[in-house]
């Protein structure tokens, strides 16, 4: 196929199948790449648009495109995604019996499929469709895992250097979301494609919010955190199993939709619950690192880390599940040196011990730093980024300095007096005066620098200490135990007064309320929007088609609708997201719904009219109501929304200003509860029901 005939068919491909009218950055070079014959290399992050790379040109090619996944769970979901486009696919791996393999095997033998999913270690039993005469492109999907310099190393996915030589005139493609420059080499040359021509994309996600908090009450924070977003989907990553499971019971003790996932369960359990996650029964999962992967789910929109992860690599992929669709959402870590020694102790006696340790200490770096996060994470894989991005706690809150020299001086004298032998609880014990088995056994009462800092709070003093190491001027020994020993660079503070700069802790009750602050609208009782009504359909349909509710349309795709109101087949397809199948599918039944929210809107418009009509006559609410046969808690509901919305109702027609101030003050008192329930009976039933919804609206507008 000549490139003139491929950018012929390329957007009206991308429309009809996809429902995209322009590719995003690199796509289209890349897809031409792959067209044309070229062997392939895409560093392209979650959620940036990999898949539509090898998956549009396989609709062009004349045999299929055999793409390898390293998980079961990652083939049925791209599968299914695929068939909901209205693209032939299909995926075989081993869950399958032999028939059903069989059968899928005749499928590209008779050329229909376009896809065919397969996990390295089926390749075996495909060698009889392995020919030129099947296949016109090979995609290896999470190509990382190739090369023991990546972070998700798997041995099975060093065998496919094997396809160049069996298949040297057909293109492949290696695609993955994260790989700095090693890695990038080693796929290159593991997979002998060494003169692949390599895309780099940018790796800034920039809708995901980051942010880093001491691990200090981290489950009462994360309860917090997930309690404010319980109609969202969210991924909790523990190191160990015991904390998925406590995590994931205390949330439903919560009464949140919770559940764990590790290596301890059974192969069907695992199952079940990515199902369950896919299929929105199950909000948050607490699990170890080996959950996300197969995971395509769109509409995730936090990922939490209890405990830090090993390398930048990992966290970035992790992170990066969050928020595929492009809307805004989190990444919350959880930061504390415990971690750090934990993850030191795994890389003990590993063949690549000083690599694991070198990228854990970028991690460490990154996790303490106080300046912009994104800077750093993209700086690690080779992207500069010229302005901060105003999208992380430290652009958010930049950490302010002081003149800590006194502090320094204190911790390094007493880790000094200590002989360099002990971790840090032990130093922080000894400043703070402590009395415990520990410092009385080892008679470290008697040191000079014992009770030094006892004004001081063993948070603060552990906020202090993680900043000298960071500045150089003590390390922590590993090998002896976890010491705290001082490097040369201290002498210059106790010997030669030189001035040390550190940063106060943040308050951690300030950070939580920051985090899932809301304004008074949003804290009200929500009013049932289009895009919730678009959600229900979307669920409706997903639970009758027996697929994942984001398949139908991604939440990006219905907040468009939401906001363009498409009522034709002609503007509904203009909307991102709609192709021609999914048109034909599901657009009429979208459109109907826009329609049904339409005429309610406008009815209730009408009602408040005909309510104003007669306020403006002069006549009072007990009138109004009689003459509408209405309640009269109706009338005044309907007063209320006139007044918000500058129709010219006067409020103090039906409530004095000394009783909203007093609503105004109860407000905040009880922390702008939902509802009015709690309002009556803060005043013990002596302010009704109609006063105080007036009063909220009155507030609400003046605000």
């Amino acid at each position: 196929m000549t490139k003139i005939i491929q950018n012929e068919y390329l957007f009206p491909t991308l429309k009809k199948y996809f429902g995209y009218d322009k590719f995003r950055p690199q796509q289209e070079e890349i897809i031409t790449n792959v067209l044309e014959g070229n062997d392939t290399l895409v560093i392209m992050p979650t959620g940036g648009g990999k898949s539509i790379c090898y998956q549009l040109p396989a609709l062009l090619l004349d045999g299929i495109t055999l793409v390898i996944s390293p998980l079961i769970a990652l083939m049925k979901d791209q599968v299914d995604g695929l068939n909901a486009n209205g693209i032939e696919a299909d995926y075989f791996n081993s869950s399958q019996d032999q028939l059903q393999q069989q059968e899928i095997i005749d499928k590209v033998v008779h050329k229909k499929l376009k896809l065919l999913y397969v996990a390295p270690e089926s390749l075996a039993s495909l060698n009889d469709i392995l020919k030129e005469k099947y296949i016109s492109c090979v995609a290896i999907d999470e190509a990382h895992c190739i090369s023991s310099w990546g972070h998700d190393f798997r041995p099975s996915y060093q065998q496919l250097g094997f396809l160049k030589r069996s298949l040297p005139e057909i293109p492949i493609i290696a695609l993955t979301a994260t790989a700095d420059k090693a890695t990038r080499q080693d796929i290159l040359n593991q997979l002998n494609v060494s003169h692949a021509k390599q895309y780099l994309s940018s790796f800034d996600r920039k809708n995901i919010h980051l942010e880093v908090r001491p691990a200090e009450n981290r489950v009462t924070q994360i309860l917090d955190f997930v309690g404010k977003r319980t109609d969202e989907s969210g991924i909790i990553y523990c190191l160990s199993r015991k904390g998925t499971e406590t995590i994931a019971a205390k949330l439903k003790a919560k009464g949140i939709k919770a559940t764990a996932y590790h290596a301890g369960l059974s192969f069907d359990e695992r199952s079940q619950v990515q199902e369950d996650f896919i299929f929105d029964k199950t909000k948050v999962v607490c699990a170890t690192v080996a959950f996300g992967m197969g995971i395509d789910k769109s509409n995730v929109r936090y990922v939490i880390h209890y405990n830090m992860p090993k390398n930048i690599e990992g966290y970035y992929q992790e992170i990066g599940r969050a928020g595929r669709d492009g809307l805004t959402s989190n990444a919350l870590l959880f930061h504390t040196y415990a971690d750090v020694i934990q993850l030191r102790r795994f890389t003990e006696g590993a063949t690549n011990e000083d690599l694991q340790n070198a990228k854990l200490d970028r991690m460490k770096e990154f996790a303490e730093a106080t300046d912009c996060r994104r800077k750093i994470l993209l700086g690690y894989f080779g992207e500069y980024l010229e302005e901060n991005c105003g999208n992380c706690d430290v652009c958010e809150n930049p950490p302010r300095f002081f003149d800590g020299t006194i502090f320094a001086q204190k911790l390094l004298s007493c880790i000094a007096r200590l002989k360099n032998s002990e971790p840090s609880g032990i130093v922080i014990d000894v400043l703070r005066g402590a009395q415990n088995a520990s410092i009385l056994a080892k008679n470290y009462q008697q040191i000079k620098t014992y009770g030094a800092g006892k004004e001081t709070t063993w948070r603060d003093w552990q906020h202090y200490l993680t900043q000298l190491i960071n500045q150089g001027y003590c390390e922590i020994a590993f090998h002896k135990q976890n010491a705290l020993q001082l490097t040369e660079v201290a002498k210059k503070v106790l010997f030669e007064k030189n001035k040390v700069l550190l940063t106060k802790p943040t308050n951690i009750k300030d950070q939580t309320k920051k985090s899932g602050k809301t304004s008074v609208k949003e804290r009200k009782n929500k009013k049932e929007t289009l895009f919730d009504k678009l959600k229900q359909l979307r669920y409706q349909i997903s639970q009758k088609e027996n697929i994942p509710a984001y398949l139908v349309f991604n939440d990006a795709t219905l907040k468009e609708i939401e906001r363009e109101r498409p009522l034709t087949d002609e503007d509904f397809l203009k909307i991102s997201g709609v192709g021609e199948r999914k048109l034909e599918v599901y657009g009429d039944q979208f459109m109907e719904e826009i329609k049904n929210f339409n005429q309610t809107k406008k009815k209730k418009a009408n009602t408040h009219k005909v309510t104003l009509d007669l306020y403006k006559q002069g006549l009072n609410i007990e009138e109004i109501a009689e003459k509408r046969n209405l309640s009269p808690t109706t009338i005044y509901s309907h007063i209320a929304k006139l007044y918000t919305e500058n129709k010219g109702i006067n409020v103090y027609d039906f409530i004095e200003k000394k009783t909203i101030k007093k609503i105004e003050k109860a407000q905040k008192y009880l922390d702008y509860p939902e509802g009015l329930k709690p309002y009556f009976e803060h005043f013990e039933e002596k302010i009704s029901y109609h006063e105080i919804r007036l009063a909220l609206s009155a507030i609400e507008k003046d605000n």
